[in-house]
């Protein structure tokens, strides 16, 4: 599974993330906080929270809303 990393810049495309590099990181400090695009499917994300949540950890998502427009969000995420 690849998420995309929410973007640094307006104008530019997101970065590609797979699981792996996601469990590492969670692994490696024992809880993460990740910004995904708001081009990632909900589905995605909840397959993801269904991963963490079958090894144990507690998941927490909400979108962030940084702008007026209703297409200015990205996703949250808590991996403890």
């Amino acid at each position: 599974m690849e998420l995309k990393l929410a973007r640094s810049e307006h104008d530019s495309k997101p970065k590609k993330i797979d699981l792996k590099k996601i469990t590492e990181m969670v692994e490696k400090s024992n809880s993460s906080i990740l910004y995904f695009d708001r081009e990632n499917s909900h589905k995605d994300l909840l397959a993801l929270q269904d991963h963490f949540e079958g090894e144990g950890k507690s998941f927490y998502m909400r979108e962030v809303k940084f702008g007026l427009s209703a297409n200015e969000y990205m996703y949250e995420v808590h991996i403890l």
